[in-house]
């Protein structure tokens, strides 16, 4: 305990008398390091609390990300998709046109070779009516 006396002059009534310590603050050694320590503790609290926010934060961004990375990725996916069948739709579409281009073509050959033959049939026919004629007017 410490004691705090103030000095008397000694005219004074209370001189010699025993004089009642000032009583200081009730703040004990004890008192102090109890409430640094308590100081310690709620800053320490305060901290893991900022931390807490700050991590919980930090998962939530992690999470929205992770989120949107797996959408992107689907999207990605998805279009991909849709190109390999528009792929396969217009490889279809290019057989059945090179299908119908041989078509076309045989058909055209055939066609000629029709021609052909009734061009040739008639120039026999032609032929022979005119040897006919010959021999008719011979």
């Amino acid at each position: 305990m410490i004691v705090l006396a103030e000095a008397l002059p000694m005219n004074s009534p209370a001189y010699g008398q025993i004089i009642r310590p000032i009583s200081p603050q009730p703040e004990s050694f004890q008192e102090r390091m109890r409430q640094q320590q308590e100081e310690r503790t709620q800053q320490t609290q305060e901290q893991l609390r900022e931390t807490w926010l700050r991590q919980n934060l930090q998962q939530q961004q992690l999470q929205q990300q992770q989120d949107f990375t797996r959408q992107r990725q689907e999207l990605i996916r998805q279009q991909q998709f849709r190109l390999q069948e528009q792929e396969t739709r217009l490889q279809q579409q290019q057989f059945t046109r090179q299908q119908q281009l041989r078509i076309q073509d045989q058909q055209l050959r055939q066609d000629q070779q029709i021609r052909q033959q009734q061009q040739f049939r008639l120039q026999e026919q032609i032929r022979q009516q005119e040897l006919r004629q010959q021999k008719e007017n011979l």
